[in-house]
């Protein structure tokens, strides 16, 4: 007695059963993977931030003062120095390596945040995604004279003392692009509004959050956008591009150490 032929292959049906059940489990694992990913440039952003604060620390340390948000300086025939606090840019018009270089492992590496891939808004300076706590830690203002030697005095480490809750580092924000002058609503140094609201926070970390680094060394990414209360909403969405970028506050609580 013959034995029936073996079927060799799938039906047509069979076929389309199996490739839907591929699509589905494909459409589950797509999310998870865009997660993760999204969770691990948050982590590499926390990492960066902490390293950058260990290197503000010493810098304080070392001069007594936390790094000025930029000085000005005369160069060589003539020219003028920019030196911000994380790039500088000589006489001849070439980005160089900034304050916070001499303290950090990597610097061109670390300053640089994995979850923002646009130009740069400040000089020459290679964009970087992050930004310092110019209106309390960094002396944004006065300007001073150009062509001299001319400081925007950091705040004193003694004068610190609410180190657990003060930001120094973050994420910057603002419409079409990025910010290094993290900037307090209360408006501490006199700018004019659309200034204050080009030095606002980005919060375009997976799950809509952004990341910061506190003045005692430790990180952490969460939050939601903020405006002060008498913030003009069209000039926030302008310049801002809120709530896609905001303050991490509508109060100074979280930038004023003092």
């Amino acid at each position: 007695m013959r034995s029936a032929p073996s079927r060799g292959g799938f039906t047509v049906v069979e076929l389309l059963v199996s490739l839907g059940i591929v699509s589905v489990l494909v459409g589950l694992l797509l999310p998870s993977l865009a997660a993760a990913r999204g969770t691990a440039r948050t982590v590499q952003s926390l990492s960066n931030l902490r390293q950058m604060t260990l290197a503000a620390t010493q810098y304080a340390d070392r001069w007594n003062r936390f790094p000025p948000a930029v000085r000005y300086a005369a160069g060589g025939g003539g020219g003028l120095r920019t030196i911000a606090w994380d790039w500088a840019e000589d006489a001849s018009g070439e980005a160089v390596p900034g304050p916070l270089w001499a303290w950090t492992d990597r610097p061109d590496e670390i300053m640089t945040c994995p979850e923002y891939h646009g130009e740069a808004t400040f000089g020459v300076d290679p964009v970087t995604g992050y930004n310092y706590n110019t209106t309390f830690l960094g002396g944004e203002a006065p300007y001073g004279t150009i062509g001299f030697e001319h400081m925007r005095w950091g705040l004193r480490p003694a004068a610190c003392r609410r180190m657990s809750e003060t930001v120094i580092f973050g994420a910057g924000g603002i419409r079409g692009g990025t910010n290094k002058f993290m900037r307090a609503p209360g408006n501490a140094e006199g700018l004019d509004p659309w200034t204050l609201l080009a030095g606002g926070q980005a919060f375009r970390y997976h799950g809509g959050v952004t990341v910061m680094a506190f003045l005692d060394g430790h990180v952490a990414s969460g939050g939601r956008p903020w405006l002060p209360p008498d913030a003009d909403a069209a000039a926030a969405e302008a310049v801002m591009d809120f709530p896609r970028n905001g303050f991490l506050a509508a109060d100074d609580g979280p930038y004023d150490p003092r």
